[in-house]
């Protein structure tokens, strides 16, 4: 089992579909935030949740 993570083996197209999520991720959380303080619903509470593991997930290079 390998012992780190590099993004360099991954194939060229997911790096590049990594760097997209990794830019967006925070603008989304963002919004949803702001719409569950609006209008509270158990789904936004989960979508918000996932987001926020996501995005934390993408910026400490996990995934």
């Amino acid at each position: 089992m390998r012992k780190g993570y590099n993004p360099y083996l991954l194939p060229p197209w997911l790096r590049k579909v990594r760097f997209y999520c990794k830019s967006i991720i925070i603008p989304i959380t963002a919004f949803q935030l702001l719409r569950m303080l609006i209008v509270p619903t158990t789904g936004d509470f989960i979508l918000l949740c996932i987001l926020i593991g996501l995005s934390f997930v993408l910026y400490k290079d996990i995934i």
